[in-house]
């Protein structure tokens, strides 16, 4: 069993910033894609930004230029860098990961989402 936990959400006043991190544990022996997805009130879920085991990143159209993916495979955490905030960030905010199991099994994981709030 894999378990993701997120932390660094919160209440940021427009233009702000956040980091958010996102720690992988548990029976894992890799972790191929690391996503970011938010869903806001309302809403679906949707991708806010995706990256490889080697670093290469996806960005939704909103969140270019703004937000920044990295990871850490020495820890098994990726972050979620996010500047000039806007309050339709507004949002929770999930990790998602695809983990190869110890045993070879590959699965889907999420973590438990953390709230983003951006007040105007």
């Amino acid at each position: 069993q894999v378990q993701l936990v997120e932390s660094g959400g919160g209440l940021v006043q427009a233009g702000g910033s956040l980091r958010l991190s996102c720690a992988a544990s548990g029976s894992i022996f890799s972790i191929g894609i690391e996503g970011w997805y938010r869903q806001a009130p309302g809403k679906q879920r949707e991708l806010v930004a995706t990256i490889t085991s080697g670093g290469s990143t996806n960005y939704a159209d909103s969140v270019k230029g703004r937000f920044t993916i990295s990871r850490d495979n020495a820890k098994n955490t990726v972050y979620l860098q996010m500047n000039s905030l806007k309050p339709e960030d507004t949002a929770v905010y999930y990790c998602n990961a695809q983990v190869i199991e110890l045993g070879w099994r590959q699965r889907d994981y999420w973590g438990q989402g953390t709230q983003v709030t951006v007040s105007s």
